[in-house]
């Protein structure tokens, strides 16, 4: 095992729980290479996840990507990043690619998809979207998510809805 993914494993099994011990394995790792995309997408989840500083960890994740585009693990975090600063163009730009990578877990870019689409409150496109991702999914560890998921859509869809048709009602009394 390289000294490097020695450090990687410690930030990793720190992390999210003991901050300043992960930041410092990633310090390391990252001195013995800074072209580890494990570790850049690692620090930029530090930046996104618990600093709130999207940019600083967009950053960390298109160099990551841009030192190895099939970074798998890089995708999810950089697409839920982009879903929090609001950039959702770029977003469904990357979901998109992201579904062309060869070996990605489709069922994860799915269903940041059906995020992305639900902070647009666009809940019946989600819907939509939930159905590919059950297709998607080749085990049980999502099938809990994709559960939920649909009854939280369900639940903005229908009470949508009901607020539409009182809405039609109050202005067909007028």
């Amino acid at each position: 095992m390289k000294t490097v993914d020695k450090y990687l494993f410690q930030a990793l099994d720190n992390y999210p729980y003991s901050l300043e011990e992960t930041i410092e394995s990633l310090d390391y790792a990252l001195s013995y290479d800074d072209k580890n995309t494990m570790a850049l997408c690692l620090y930029g989840q530090v930046f996104s996840d618990q600093l709130l500083k999207y940019e600083e960890a967009k950053e960390y994740f298109q160099k990551a990507l841009s030192i190895n585009i099939h970074a798998l693990e890089v995708y999810p975090f950089y697409i839920h990043t982009l879903i929090l600063n609001e950039d959702y163009e770029e977003a469904m730009k990357l979901i998109d690619f992201a579904l062309t990578v060869k070996g990605i877990n489709k069922t994860e870019i799915f269903l940041k998809k059906v995020i992305l689409f639900e902070r647009q409150q666009d809940f019946k496109k989600a819907l939509k979207v939930i159905k590919k991702a059950k297709l998607a999914t080749i085990n049980t560890c999502y099938d809990y998510t994709i559960e939920e998921t649909e009854k939280r859509l369900d639940k903005k869809l229908n009470s949508d809805s009901k607020k539409d048709k009182s809405v039609k009602k109050k202005k067909k009394n007028k």
